[in-house]
């Protein structure tokens, strides 16, 4: 079916990149796959594209598009070459609507203008070693000092995705302890220089996939943090997370829902050169039938990506209509990459082919951004259940 969600400016956006991951990205893929991590160098290329820029404002050097599209095309494109492009996916798709919605115009400035050329590359950290999706049980403590000048940041977090090239990083911590009525009260947001003294990056996660993807460990010990380096109000942080989640949940499904399509992409393309029994793969009624399913399955999670694409920038994306779209998309992408494996046979299971290397990244799209049991909870309650 002809898709209608993206008109003559994203077809021409989608046609650059594609170019742009076959001349600069395909070629050394390989070399940042056994390295684990992609180099710091290749962020100002994609910035010099344009990528970082989209939706900063013009004032702070960016192009003022007020749309989620030209990330869900990042998305589509990366997947379909079975590619990644490291932690930037984050510094764009979850840091930048924190520092335009909560940013003064002092830190816009000052932060703004480096993030669409690349120079301060952003994570941010929830996650918190034995706390996982309970953000609110977070341990990470900032205590503001005597003489008000600034916090001291002390804790831990772990699986931060673009920890290890960050420069900067917004980091959720405890201001204040949790009211008797609400657990949620006392966490604020910092955006925390990572050149700052008791500031260190622990390991880089061996992953079971996403090798590409830089994720570690962070450990704060007295780390001064100037009050003018707080994002938002004090105390409101778990709320400004709340707000932000739909967008990231339809991320994760955009890309699940890219990736199956890639998927599916990569079985025909094996299916149709390997011969068995002295004809194609492809030529059997099973592998016809399974792909069949797979194609049916992925049009209908296209159908659900559209949907909330249009919803997203239309402003009237729920966080039940998120967590659907995630939940509907990461299961059949889960299912769809699990059938595309198989009619592979044993080069399915060898990390040179793609489908490997996907169904390995796939996995973790139905754990982070609140797994699927999470999001069944979402959609219950907005149920009235």
């Amino acid at each position: 079916m002809q898709r209608t969600v993206f008109d003559a400016d994203h077809d021409a956006f989608r046609k650059t990149v594609r170019s742009f991951i076959e001349s600069e990205v395909v070629p050394v893929y390989d070399e940042w796959y056994a390295a684990g991590i992609v180099p710091r160098e290749f962020y100002y290329k994609l910035a010099e594209l344009g990528i970082f820029g989209i939706e900063v404002p013009e004032e702070f050097g960016g192009a003022g598009i007020e749309s989620f599209k030209f990330q869900a095309i990042l998305l589509e494109e990366t997947a379909r070459a079975g590619v990644s492009f490291g932690g930037s996916g984050v510094h764009v798709g979850l840091c930048l609507p924190y520092i335009k919605h909560l940013a003064t115009p002092e830190q816009k400035q000052r932060w703004l203008p480096g993030f669409a050329t690349g120079e301060i590359m952003f994570a941010i950290a929830m996650t918190e070693p034995g706390t996982g999706s309970d953000l609110a049980g977070m341990r990470t403590t900032a205590k503001l000092s005597e003489d008000g000048t600034h916090y001291v940041l002390n804790g831990a977090k772990t699986f931060i995705t673009g920890g290890v090239h960050a420069d900067r990083v917004i980091v959720c911590a405890r201001t204040d302890a949790p009211s008797e009525t609400d657990r949620r009260h006392g966490i604020s947001l910092f955006v925390v220089d990572t050149k700052s003294p008791g500031y260190t990056v622990g390991r880089k996660l061996d992953k079971l996939g996403l090798k590409v993807s830089d994720t570690a460990e962070l450990n704060f010990t007295d780390v001064k943090v100037p009050v003018e380096d707080l994002l938002g109000e004090p105390h409101r942080g778990f709320s400004y997370l709340g707000q932000n989640l739909p967008q990231e949940r339809l991320s994760i499904a955009v890309g699940a829902y890219a990736q199956a399509k890639a998927a599916i992409r990569f079985a025909k393309e094996y299916t149709r050169q390997r011969n068995v029994f002295g004809q194609p793969v492809a030529s059997f009624q099973n592998s016809k039938f399974e792909l069949a399913a797979c194609q049916a399955e992925t049009d209908a999670a296209e159908a659900v990506v559209d949907r909330a694409l249009e919803a997203l920038d239309n402003d009237t994306l729920t966080a039940a209509d998120a967590a659907s779209a995630k939940l509907f998309c990461t299961e059949v992408a889960a299912r769809v990459i699990d059938r595309c494996l198989q009619l592979h046979g044993g080069y399915g299971f060898i990390n040179e082919y793609p489908i490997a290397r996907l169904y390995a990244d796939n996995r973790v799209n139905r754990i982070y951004g609140g797994t699927s049991e999470v999001m069944k909870m979402i959609i219950a309650k907005d149920m009235g259940l």
